[in-house]
């Protein structure tokens, strides 16, 4: 079976609305772009019980899921500690990791006209962004080199951790999909074809939908009604979202059902 994709949002900030969360049309966009689709997003403060509970059921889900935020080093980074914890074991210095940290310390040291010292206390703590759960893989980050980290799920599939820098998570994203997905590329692009209804009730319309989603398998129905829309005014956007073959048939099969229904019907759309 295609596995599902999900995304996990980590930071107070977002829940407070300090900052307006930027990943989720993007990732949207990125998965659409080869043929994938976004099946769920879950946000989490930065409160360590909720995010281990959100990343054990990501853990055990045998989804392929992406996870931004909280893998820095100050106190309110939780997330490479919970995610060790969901998969219980413990934290390590990624080897490569600690190499990447250290070559981006030389290089800031080197911008300042500094002699670099790996064992000033500072510098040692910048090591904890390499310390990822054991059997963790490394995630390249292009822009700075402090890399983020995969674990395999108990499932399958698997999380991908990245910072919460969309500069930084957004390439590194792109690469994971790049390498390690692109077996999956086309396996679940959509097409959504829909109509404008008017004059309708949705409550006359749901037995026709129930029948389209019974018969069409794979095949999900929509219904998006309107009150004020400025050119159709009172209307209800009823479609099918499926696969382009399945989609087809359970499109023509919903036109003629409205058909019978005597339904008024406006304009037809058709988004990929």
């Amino acid at each position: 079976m295609t596995p599902q994709f999900g995304l996990i949002v980590v930071g107070d900030e977002i829940l407070s609305g300090k900052r307006a969360d930027k990943h989720l049309n993007k990732v949207i966009d990125l998965l659409s772009d080869r043929g994938l689709a976004l099946s769920y997003a879950e946000y989490v403060g930065d409160e360590p019980e909720r995010i281990k509970a959100v990343l054990s059921r990501a853990f055990a889900s045998g989804d392929v899921v992406f996870c931004t935020g909280g893998i820095g080093a100050t106190p309110d980074d939780h997330t490479r500690l919970c995610a060790a914890q969901a998969l219980g074991v413990s934290l390590q210095l990624h080897p490569l990791a600690a190499e990447l940290i250290r070559e981006r310390m030389q290089a800031m040291a080197q911008e300042k006209g500094e002699v670099f010292d790996p064992e000033r206390p500072d510098n040692i703590h910048r090591l904890n962004m390499g310390c990822f759960p054991q059997g963790a893989s490394i995630i390249p980050n292009p822009y700075n080199k402090i890399p983020g980290f995969s674990c395999s799920g108990s499932a399958g599939g698997g999380v991908h951790f990245f910072p919460g820098f969309p500069v930084m998570a957004w390439p590194m994203l792109e690469w994971v999909l790049d390498t390690q997905y692109t077996h999956l590329f086309g396996s679940q692009a959509k097409v959504e074809r829909s109509v404008i209804v008017y004059e309708a009730l949705e409550s006359t319309l749901t037995p026709l939908m129930q029948r389209i989603e019974a018969t069409h398998s794979g095949v999900r129905v929509f219904s998006l009604p309107s009150v004020d829309h400025p050119v159709h005014g009172r209307h209800i956007e009823l479609g099918v979202k499926g696969l382009a073959t399945d989609s087809l048939a359970a499109w023509n099969d919903l036109i003629d059902g409205l058909h019978h229904l005597g339904a008024k019907l406006g304009p037809e759309m058709v988004r990929d």
